[in-house]
């Protein structure tokens, strides 16, 4: 006897549904199918873990108890699909975030593109921010005009090109040349964070201009939040490295305000198996319709992951 029992859940907010494939005596494999309630918590505490629970005991005829944990020893691997970023976003059920934007720019995500589904409504409502509190950040990141003709740098582009760059001259990572006209100011930032921390917020979005091209004044940030014990901290630059801020800020958000409720789901899933599991793959649907392993799978990936992305 191997890994011959492979797992495809759907969990989603009402139902969770199980598709296992099982060894079948002969040699061979064969199919069941389950559907529970994603929330029976007098009968057991997850759905998709309950499901693999009966399917192995069906199969094999071995008692799994529910009070124990769940032994891993034939399971292959496990892929699963969850709502439960879709609807904690849905029901502003995430955790509580502070917004940490380049100074100047608190509302920046508040206005959005200004986008309009209707261009003469007279009554525009837009969607409550995810985000508690903004933090400004003293720093500044410039690029340099350049000498080429553009929209951004006029017909005249030689007499741009002189004006100085008040800072460093350095290389960003797609190899244009930025200008550091200010580096953070961390002395100050640490006074702002700590009134943040105490407030009762632990999971910060950091959103700085040109992070995408020069993400190292966001990367500063982020070691000192985590040096004063913030839980979550999501940097635009590796949540989602793209120039355009807004929706860069958008996603980086979304990932804060939903990491830590995916994390305690899956921790809480993950604690009902043995041991074993870590020789398990375990994987979870992405909102791109893709697989990630389950130290990869994120809140910002989860907004369309199980049935509501299909």
């Amino acid at each position: 006897m191997g890994r011959d029992f492979h797992f495809s859940i759907d969990r989603g907010g009402t139902f969770t549904d199980v598709f296992a494939q099982v060894p079948d005596g002969r040699g061979g494999s064969t199919y069941r199918v389950l559907k529970l309630l994603s929330e029976d918590p007098s009968n057991y505490p997850d759905a998709p873990r309950e499901g693999i629970r009966r399917v192995l005991e069906e199969v094999t005829g071995v008692p799994h108890p529910r009070d124990v944990p769940l032994d891993t020893s034939r399971i292959g691997s496990i892929r699963m699909g969850t709502t439960v970023a879709t609807n904690a976003l849905l029901e502003r059920a995430g955790e509580r975030v502070a917004l940490l934007v380049s100074a100047g720019l608190p509302d920046l995500l508040h206005i959005g593109n200004q986008s309009r589904p209707d261009i003469f409504d007279l009554k525009i409502q837009t969607p409550e921010n995810l985000y508690e509190t903004v933090v400004e950040v003293d720093e500044s990141v410039m690029l340099p005009l350049g000498t080429e003709p553009s929209p951004r740098n006029g017909p005249h582009p030689e007499s741009n090109a002189n004006i100085a760059c008040p800072g460093a001259r350095v290389v960003g990572t797609t190899g244009e040349e930025v200008c550091v006209r200010r580096t953070p100011d961390l002395d100050k930032l640490r006074r702002d964070l700590q009134a943040v921390l105490d407030n009762g917020i632990s999971s910060i979005a950091v959103v700085l201009k040109h992070a995408a091209i020069y993400p190292e004044h966001e990367k500063m940030v982020g070691q000192l939040a985590q040096e004063m014990g913030f839980k979550q901290v999501s940097l635009s630059h590796a949540v989602m490295p793209m120039v355009k801020m807004v929706p860069r800020g958008f996603t980086a958000a979304a990932d804060a305000y939903l990491t830590p409720h995916i994390l305690r789901y899956v921790a809480a899933f993950q604690s009902g198996f043995d041991e074993g599991l870590s020789n398990v793959q375990l994987l979870f649907m992405q909102s791109d319709g893709g697989l990630a392993p389950v130290n990869a799978f994120s809140g910002h990936k989860a907004i369309l992951s199980g049935p509501a992305g299909r």
